[in-house]
This record gives C-alpha cells, sequence and structure tokens, in this order.
C-alpha cells in the first residue's frame, strides 16, 4: 500500500518527517499505544497536556513503511458528539410528541467536550495525517466520522487513516500502523441511523407515557414521582416484553397432578433406576390400571442393550455474548458488570477485544503461540505444556461457529498473569474465564462409553443408563462444566429378574421459571434485540427504570410499572413489546452497514411505520390508563395535568405565545384545549361536557386573532344537549361561536363537574361531603314543591312496584346486562388490585378507545335503578360526569361515577333539582 501526505506540506517524498495526529478512543489506550510505538524510537516518549486535562498528547517518532514520521497522540472519551433536537423542540411541553417524528435534529459537541474539540483543531492544523486508533466496531467507526468531522473543519487536507486492531498487545499495534485502511463510511451510518431512530421513537413515547400516566397516578419508587419519567426504548421494550411474558406464563400456570411408574433393581454391582417410557399419565385410573397389570406380571425380561462411545465436545470460542451468558451462570455476574471488568482487562492488555460477535477463528491465528504463553501458569500451566507436546494427543482445531462479524477474532488471552495485585475478585475470575476457554477450545472432546438397558414388564417398556469416562481431557482444564458418570449392574438379553421395587408415584407440573440472565440474553439474542455490545445496557435499564427486580436467586420478575404498560399496549393490540419490529430494525441495520440498503431509506420506512403506531397507541391511551389503574392508585394531581399529553394543534398560545394549544381527551371522557406549556402556562379552554366526538380540521377561522385558528369539527350526544342545536358543529374556539358558548352555559364543562371529585382511593373530604348533602336537603322537589325528598320519591308520584324494580334489578338468566350505549360492546367484569380497592369488581367496556368504568356494588346497590338505565348512565363518559339519562330524570340510589370509579355529584342548571339536568327540565321553558 503506498502512503501519501495530504495537500499543505506532506507528502513521503525526500524523507522529509511529517506530522502525524493520532486519535485513540480513550486516555488509556492513547497511553497504551503511545508505549508499545515509542520503543526503541529516537528521542522516546514525551508528554505535554492539551486543553482537556483528562486527554494529554504524547509525543514520539516513528516510520511507516519508510515514512518518518513525528507522532502526536491523544484521546477523546467515547463519543465525542450528541444527536438532539433543535432547541425549539427539546423542551417536553414544546411542541406534540407525534411532531418529534420530522422535527429537525442536529450533532453537535457538547459543552462538557468542548476542550477535547478545541485539542483536536489546534493538532489537526499543524499535521498532514489523521490516524483513527478508535475501536474497531460499528460504534468506534462512528466515533471515528465525529474526529473526522472536527478535524477537517480546522483542516481540510488531512490524509485520513484508520488503524484496525483487536487487542492492545505490541505485535498487533506494530502490524496494525504498517497496514493502515480507509475508515468505513457505512459502519457509521448504521450508527447514524440506530440514534436518530432510537431519538425520535424514543423521545415520542417518554414524553407522551410520562406527562400521560406521571402525575395521573401515585408511582411509588425510589425516585421522586414528580421527577419520575417513564422511559421507552426501542430495544429496552421488547427486552421487557420477554420479562413480563415468561411472569406471566409463570403466573397463570396451574399445578396438575400426575402419575408415573418406577423400577429399581438391586445386585451387588450396584442399584439400576428403570424409568417407565410413557412418561407419566395425568389420569389416575389409567395408570392404576396399568400398574395393577405390572403388579400382576412382574417378572422383567430385559429385550435390549445398547453399548456406544458418546462425547461431549468443547465449548464454541467465546463470543461477546457468550462471554456474559457464562460469567452470569458461573458466577452470577451481570452482563453490565461482566462488560465492565472485560474492558479493564482489554485496556490493560491481558485480554483481546471483548465485543465481537466472532465465534470462529481465523486460520491465520497463531493459537499454539497463545497457549505457550500460559505455560507457567500455577493452576493451568500443566495443562498448556500436555496441550503443545504432540505425544499427549490432547490438541484439536477449535470448532467454527456460525458468526464472523469480520472485525474481530473471538475473545482470547493475549498477555500472561499470574494474578495481579490490583485486580479484584471478579478480575481474577473473568481472566481465568477467559484463558480456560481458550485451552478448552483446542482440546480434544470428553470421551465415554454409555450403557442403555431396556426392560418390559407386562408389556410396558421401562429403561435405565449408565456412563463410563473414559478421557476428560478438555473437562481437566474447564472446570466450570462436569460430565458425571453413572454404574449400572451388567445385564444380558433375555435375562429375567423380579424387580427390587414398583411403585405408583405421583407428582405435579411444574411452572416455568422466571427467566434468568442468561435466559433473557438468548431471548434477546434470538430476536434479535440489540447487539453484541448493547445487550447489558438494554438489560441494565430495566433495573435503573424500575421497570423489572432481580429476585434472591438472580431471576427477573417485572415491577407493577413494567408489567402495568406492557399489560396497557397489549390491551390495545398492538405488539409493541413484542421483539419483531425491532428485529427488523436491527436487521436493516446490518443491512446499511453492509451497503445492500440506503440509510435514508430505511429511516423513512421505519419512521413512518413507528408513527402510526405512536398514532394509534395515543388513541387508544384509555387502555394504558385503565391497566395502570389496576395497579396503582389514583393521584389528585391528575386533574391538574391531563392536558399535557399533547394532541393535535389547534392555535398558538394567546398567553405564553410560545407553546401549542392542542385539543385533548382527557381519561374521563371529556374534551379541552390547552397549552403544551404547562405549567409553566396555565391557558385552557374547557368545552361542552356533552361532546361525544372532537377533530381539528384545516379550515381556519377568518375572525379570531392572532391566528390561525384551526376549527374543531364536534359532535354531540342528541339527549344531552337541547333539542333546537345540531349534533354536528364546525366551532371555533377563539372566542367568536355563539354557540359553543350556549352549549358550556347550559351543559356545563367535564372539569367543573369533575373538579369535586378525589383522587382514587382518597375518598372525599367530610366537609365537601356535608356540603353536598346539606345542598340537596334544601332542594325542592319539582312536582311537589316540597323539601327533604327529590323529585324520583315524591309522595305525589305513583312508585313502581318492588318487583319489577328487582326483575330489572337482577336479570332471570343470572348474567350481566350492562353494555356501552356509545359502542355496544359488552362489559368484562374486572377485579381491581389497588391498596384500596383490592378484590372490588367492576364492569368495563371492551372496546378501544372507550374508557366505561363502574363498580359492580354500585349496581347491585342501585335497586331502585333498573340496568337499562344503569347502562344509559354508566356507559357513556360524559353521563358520568353527571348529564341526564335516556328516561329524562336520575332514580334515586343510581350512582353516577368517572373513569375512577368514584361518585360525581350535579344538578338541573334551571330548578337546581339533583334529580336531573336542564336538557329534560320540566320547568324548561316556564
Amino acid at each position: 500500500m503506498a502512503y501519501g501526505g495530504g495537500g499543505g506540506g506532506g507528502g513521503g517524498s525526500g524523507g522529509r518527517a511529517i506530522r502525524v495526529l493520532n486519535v485513540a478512543e480513550k486516555p488509556s489506550v492513547a497511553k497504551a499505544v503511545s508505549g508499545f510505538l515509542s520503543k526503541n524510537q529516537q528521542g522516546g516518549l514525551r508528554v505535554r497536556d492539551g486543553r482537556s486535562r483528562y486527554n494529554r498528547i504524547f509525543e514520539f517518532n516513528h516510520t511507516i513503511n519508510g515514512q518518518p514520521c513525528h507522532m502526536s497522540f491523544t484521546s477523546v472519551t467515547g463519543h465525542l458528539m450528541e444527536l438532539d433536537f433543535d432547541d425549539r423542540f427539546r423542551r417536553w411541553h414544546s411542541c406534540d410528541p407525534v411532531d418529534l417524528y420530522h422535527a429537525s435534529v442536529r450533532k453537535f459537541v457538547p459543552e462538557d467536550k468542548s476542550d477535547i474539540r478545541r485539542t483536536l483543531e489546534e493538532e489537526a492544523r499543524k499535521c498532514q495525517w489523521l490516524i483513527l486508533w478508535l475501536d474497531c466496531d460499528r460504534e468506534g467507526e462512528n466515533i471515528a466520522f465525529e474526529v473526522i468531522e472536527v478535524c477537517t473543519q480546522a483542516n481540510r487536507n488531512l490524509n485520513i487513516w484508520r488503524a484496525r486492531f483487536s487487542a492492545l498487545i505490541e505485535r498487533e499495534i506494530q502490524n496494525s500502523l504498517q497496514n493502515l485502511v480507509r475508515p468505513n463510511q457505512l459502519f457509521a451510518d448504521a450508527v447514524d441511523l440506530r440514534q436518530e431512530i432510537d431519538l425520535r421513537i424514543g423521545a415520542s413515547f417518554t414524553r407522551f407515557q410520562t406527562m400521560f400516566l406521571r402525575d395521573a397516578f401515585m408511582i411509588n419508587l425510589a425516585t421522586d414521582d414528580r421527577n419520575l419519567v417513564i422511559s421507552y426504548g426501542p430495544c429496552q421494550f421488547p427486552t421487557l416484553g420477554f420479562v413480563v411474558e415468561r411472569y406471566w406464563e409463570n403466573q397463570s400456570h396451574e399445578a396438575e397432578e400426575f402419575w408415573t411408574i418406577n423400577c429399581t433393581h438391586n445386585t451387588d454391582e450396584g442399584t439400576a433406576n428403570f424409568k417407565w417410557m410413557r412418561g407419566h399419565f395425568f389420569d389416575y385410573t389409567c395408570a392404576a390400571i396399568v400398574y395393577e397389570m405390572c403388579i400382576q406380571e412382574p417378572t422383567v425380561t430385559v429385550t435390549e442393550i445398547k453399548e456406544q462411545e458418546k462425547l461431549k465436545y468443547p465449548p464454541l470460542p467465546l463470543s461477546t455474548l457468550e462471554l456474559e451468558k457464562r460469567a452470569s451462570r458461573f458466577f452470577h455476574m451481570s452482563p453490565a458488570h461482566t462488560m465492565k471488568v472485560a474492558e479493564d482487562l482489554y485496556q490493560a492488555g491481558f485480554i483481546s477485544y471483548p465485543r465481537t460477535e466472532t465465534d470462529r477463528f481465523s486460520e491465520k491465528t497463531d493459537l499454539r503461540a497463545i497457549v505457550f504463553e500460559q505455560q507457567g501458569h500455577p493452576l493451568w500451566g500443566s495443562y498448556a505444556q500436555l496441550l503443545l507436546n504432540p505425544e499427549a494427543g490432547l490438541w484439536r482445531n477449535p470448532s467454527s461457529g456460525r458468526r464472523d462479524d469480520k472485525a474481530h477474532p473471538p475473545i482470547h488471552p493475549t498477555r500472561f498473569s499470574p494474578g495481579e495485585s490490583g485486580w479484584s475478585r471478579d478480575h481474577h475470575r473473568l481472566y481465568e474465564l477467559v484463558v480456560r476457554h481458550f485451552l478448552a477450545c483446542v482440546s480434544q472432546p470428553a470421551k465415554a462409553a454409555e450403557t442403555s438397558v431396556e426392560i418390559d414388564i407386562a408389556g410396558e417398556t421401562f429403561s435405565s443408563s449408565g456412563r463410563v469416562i473414559h478421557a476428560k481431557n478438555y473437562l481437566d482444564v474447564y472446570t466450570f462444566e462436569s460430565w458425571g458418570g453413572s454404574m449400572i449392574p451388567t445385564y444380558t438379553l433375555g435375562q429375567q429378574f423380579m424387580p427390587t421395587t414398583l411403585t405408583l408415584d405421583s407428582g405435579v407440573t411444574r411452572p416455568p421459571p422466571l427467566l434468568s440472565e442468561a435466559d433473557l440474553l438468548t431471548c434477546m439474542d434470538k430476536a434479535g434485540i440489540g447487539t453484541d455490545a448493547t445487550m447489558h445496557e438494554h438489560i441494565q435499564k430495566l433495573l435503573d427504570r424500575h421497570y423489572a427486580i432481580k429476585t434472591p436467586d438472580i431471576r427477573f420478575s417485572p415491577t407493577n410499572l413494567g408489567e402495568a404498560l406492557v399489560m396497557g399496549y397489549d390491551d390495545m393490540g398492538y405488539e409493541l413489546w413484542k421483539p419483531y419490529l425491532r428485529a427488523m430494525m436491527e436487521s436493516d441495520m446490518k443491512a446499511v452497514s453492509i451497503g445492500t440498503k440506503r440509510k435514508t431509506e430505511v429511516l423513512e420506512t421505519c419512521l413512518q411505520q413507528m408513527k402510526a403506531c405512536f398514532i394509534d397507541a395515543r388513541a387508544n391511551k384509555g387502555k394504558l390508563f385503565e391497566a395502570m389503574a389496576i395497579f396503582f392508585e389514583r393521584s389528585n394531581r391528575s386533574n391538574d395535568n391531563q392536558h399535557n399529553t399533547g394532541g393535535d394543534v389547534v392555535r398558538k398560545c394567546s398567553i405564553c405565545h410560545e407553546s401549542d394549544m392542542v385539543l385533548k381527551q382527557k381519561p374521563d371522557g371529556h374534551f379541552m384545549v390547552g397549552c403544551l406549556g404547562f405549567p409553566q402556562c396555565r391557558n385552557v379552554v374547557w368545552l361542552p361536557g356533552s361532546i361525544s366526538q372532537a377533530a381539528v380540521t384545516h379550515d381556519i377561522c377568518g375572525i379570531c386573532t392572532p391566528g390561525p385558528v384551526f376549527k374543531i369539527q364536534f359532535k354531540f350526544r342528541r339527549l344531552e344537549i337541547p333539542p333546537n342545536y345540531n349534533v354536528n358543529h364546525l366551532g371555533c374556539i377563539g372566542g367568536c361561536d355563539d354557540t359553543l358558548r350556549q352549549l358550556v352555559e347550559i351543559c356545563g364543562t367535564g372539569a367543573r363537574n369533575a373538579s369535586s371529585v378525589s383522587g382514587r382511593g382518597q375518598g372525599a373530604t367530610s366537609s365537601n361531603s356535608a356540603q353536598r348533602t346539606s345542598s340537596r336537603g334544601r332542594m325542592a322537589c319539582v312536582y311537589c314543591r316540597q323539601t327533604g325528598h327529590s323529585s324520583d320519591f315524591c309522595p305525589s308520584q305513583p312508585s313502581r312496584s318492588h318487583t319489577a324494580r328487582n326483575q330489572e334489578t337482577n336479570p332471570p338468566n343470572g348474567e350481566s346486562s350492562i353494555h356501552c350505549n356509545s359502542c355496544g360492546e359488552p362489559c368484562v367484569l374486572r377485579t381491581a388490585n389497588t391498596a384500596t380497592n383490592r378484590g372490588r369488581k367492576f364492569f368495563s367496556c371492551q372496546s378501544q378507545g372507550c374508557n366505561f368504568f363502574i363498580w359492580e356494588d354500585s349496581m347491585n346497590g342501585a335497586s331502585s335503578v333498573s340496568r337499562a338505565n344503569a347502562r344509559s348512565f354508566a356507559s357513556n363518559p360524559s353521563r358520568r360526569g353527571g348529564r341526564g339519562s335516556r328516561t329524562g330524570g336520575r332514580a334515586s340510589g343510581a350512582a353516577f361515577v368517572s373513569a375512577t370509579g368514584e361518585p360525581i355529584s350535579g344538578r338541573c342548571f334551571n330548578c337546581g333539582d339533583p334529580s336531573h339536568f336542564a336538557n329534560v327540565c320540566p320547568n324548561r321553558g316556564r
């Protein structure tokens, strides 16, 4: 390969030294590489400070393929740049979360890394070459292009090269410097794609979930619930889905008893345990019949004897995923901690690069040289010597797996160590695992002779087997695994004998266990969730976000918050918690990294798909609300903060002049237009409580200013508005619409009726209760004008028969007749799980988008109300707010309830009677 200096003064001609800027991913790597390259060089190694006190500059002379170079070596600390939205979209309340799918984003150097940027700029101006020593994976390639962007802004004539290495050892570093390559733009594009997808999807769903749920419920976690972030990650959420799905399988398991027949035979050589080839029966009668047949004819006949050699093969070369799984299984180390320790060992030069998908060694790898270095170890040195001894016959070329990321070899030891004084226990254990695993890979498999015997008792077949280990081979060094031997007596074909014991034993089925860390990593790997370098991060986020916990036996169990989120999205019918969407994204990102797909094409397709999911999920957010209500108490902050959840933009806020006013439907079904700048701006327009549907149109009001003010298409419930008003109305909330103003005066707003409702489980205050009771007592009956009773219990009016009321309250077929009037769907009987109402049953609608909710005991107690009328009261969200019923009045004892199940008070706007409302008032028009 020919190397040429870039423009601006620096080729390799004439033997003049060129200045080369070298950049590593971490300060420790810069120091280590500089130490290797400066050995035996004239002038030695010199060190000076850069702009950042943590990222020093190492200087030395070197020669690259005959070209004299003056090397300056510095570093970054991971990613130099961040990707984020433009400033106008960064504040949570600055826009509708759905806008984040097309909002402008930028990549920039954050303030805390400005010193590193200035160092790179200053050094780049003085150099002709730039050599990048970043980690050799996609993430490292992306960081390399961030460095390139900063350096080329200071010096556009740089000649840019990439050093590829897999271990911080001298021979690897020297070889990579003499075989420089160009950076891979496709790898960097794949990471840019992932970052943008994760930013847009994660930010939109996180803002939606947090603003919708945080203030609506009392979520008691370690953090202040007002600062709680209910995050969503495209990888994090499917990972949570694995945990919750296994938990549901575990909890839904019903133990079932089964029966099996066991036979033993004792001889001077030992005991043989024979197992029934049928396994077991779940039907006791069938098992007992077969057992009786065996008891009546108990003579045993040996029908088959098999003897064969068995091999137990050593593991494949070590990939990142296997390192994490085995460290968890053998040492109970979490994947995140495993990678931290492995990174320490790599940076110190003891193991190769720990982030690799490769599980096969290249033919060019000198495996015997790696073994040779381990001969002096006190624990496995003698085994390494045997491996290198041809007469021992222990050597075997390692098996090859199916994966090769073309960037790094499998994880292997790169430097001998009997144990460093500064190592922790986990450093010792992980280094030992890497070394023993490598030695096992190049060893012969374990060998054994296995004998299996089949017998017949009354036509039923039983079997037993024994194993004799002939050569442990790799198991001698790989002490983490075992292969036990078991002896059985010697039998001959056709031999007959009487069993020592013949028993009918029972057992019960067991639920599938919760997922261990190794199980969870396997699930993620099979589904394509995350990469070898990121899987441990997604698992750790579940714990950090309080979505899951680790049980004492190191297994994952979802928290109430984690289960509620998965349950809510599952009830919507969307499998956002399933791995399919993310697996498809990961596949597309890999396609971008190898050039079979374009970044822009994949980004557009993915965001369109996820935007549609987001819009649908938000439209059905009532399901999420219902799921949360099963696990958490309602908060009294919810009524104030519900308008934080985004919606369709109606106009710019006329108070703060910064945020948008958006149309939103609250969980109780009522509509409002509120400012996204809440709580800094509390501007809100309450809409009539009789609205059943509302949607922002593209029509702009020509009167209201400042504009534009988009008109809203309303649909009202006919029974809740006066007959001279149309059900459909295209209205404006800017102040010019007389119809809306009149309907607010006539029907009121949902917010006013709900304002007196206490949080779930909190109960109303005694003073409020007393005031309501007192006010009802002073109201006059609409028929006789007397106080002390309501119109429905007026003595002057004919009463309904007790029998008829009972028949309506308790249908003869015994089934619930609660249905939604709005959607017509039958209601489902559920059981609450909150501290206040645990075990209490309630009805809720199955239809998506319907927020019907009513306690079963409130229906049973309303003896004077027919089920048909109760349906009318409860099935519509606005009627739960206290609006009139289909019969024209409110029957005594009927419970008007909100989405929380709490009673709501109301009265006639005209005469004040609590038994009906203004639209059906007998005094209307007088």
